[in-house]
């Protein structure tokens, strides 16, 4: 009976870990304008630590249209992701530190293993709802404001 009680449990923790683990990541609003003019606002989190940074949106089900997920890093360098226990399709926007998108990756595949390079030195990426980016038009050399993760001001 006491086995049973704590594989309840235990698995009751499984369940919950990954969202109380979402909630305790920094959260922040970035702007994306494209190259038209209309701005874009999602709600992004921080992932802080490797751990953190490691695990990005792993085992998440779901992700809001205007959600998402800023990966920060200190150097401005070449940086690649993959969809390992990914389950959801994300654009990946690659982009530098003052702010500029240098490339767009389209709809990543779930669990998919294969690199996706950011082809060129970036500081920073952000995961967004697949084929959010293609519905709003966001491509590369669109900028993405933020005070305080990027060497600009969001627009007024």
């Amino acid at each position: 009976m006491h086995h049973r009680i704590a594989l309840f449990f235990l698995c009751l923790l499984l369940a919950v870990a990954p969202a109380a683990c979402a909630r305790e990541l920094p959260i922040d609003t970035i702007v994306i304008q494209t190259s038209d003019g209309i701005r874009h606002e999602f709600t992004v989190e921080i992932p802080v630590t490797d751990a953190q940074k490691i695990r990005g949106l792993m085992y998440r089900t779901t992700l809001e249209d205007n959600k998402g997920m800023l990966f920060a890093f200190d150097d401005e360098a070449e940086h690649a992701f993959w969809m390992k226990n990914t389950l959801i399709p994300l654009d990946m926007l690659f982009v530098r530190g003052d702010g500029t998108i240098h490339r767009v990756h389209h709809d990543a595949v779930p669990r998919d293993l294969t690199r996706i390079p950011s082809n060129g030195p970036v500081s920073r990426v952000i995961e967004i709802k697949g084929g959010i980016a293609e519905k709003l038009g966001i491509h590369a050399g669109d900028m993405v404001y933020s005070d305080k993760y990027f060497n600009n001001k969001r627009p007024e």
